[in-house]
């Protein structure tokens, strides 16, 4: 993935994080506290935008510094983490899918592959 496609969507990504926060906070509130599934969304929106920021710096890395070890890798393990682990818990919450849970630590494993391919390649192409 070039930087450009990379920057772009970790832009959509941060807005939609933005905007399902404010869709929780607001039109949901009342269904997730009925549901207990509160602090799950939350987490599902503090997770996704955390990553749209990750996201956003591994394209501008991938602008200045192409040639990065591992770091295609650490931007396809992102984008999958993101939709993986915080979309499976948007889908929980809404659905009440509880299968859905087996799920989210795959995620959850892609979004710590990412920060790991990232610190990985930093430390192999950033020699001093």
């Amino acid at each position: 993935m070039n930087a450009r496609y990379t920057l772009l969507i970790a832009g959509v990504s941060g807005a939609m994080a933005v905007g399902l926060g404010a869709f929780g906070a607001h039109a949901l509130e009342s269904m997730l506290m009925e549901s207990g599934r509160l602090d799950t969304y939350e987490t599902a929106v503090k997770y996704h935008y955390y990553h749209s920021l990750l996201l956003m710096m591994l394209g501008l890395l991938r602008l200045s510094h192409h040639s990065m070890p591992h770091l295609k890798t650490a931007i396809h393990c992102c984008m999958a983490g993101i939709i993986i682990f915080s979309g499976s818990l948007y889908i929980l919450c809404l659905t009440g899918s509880d299968w859905l849970g087996a799920v989210t630590p795959i995620g959850g494993l892609l979004l710590i592959s990412s920060w790991l391919l990232t610190g990985v390649g930093a430390w192999k192409h950033f020699k001093e």
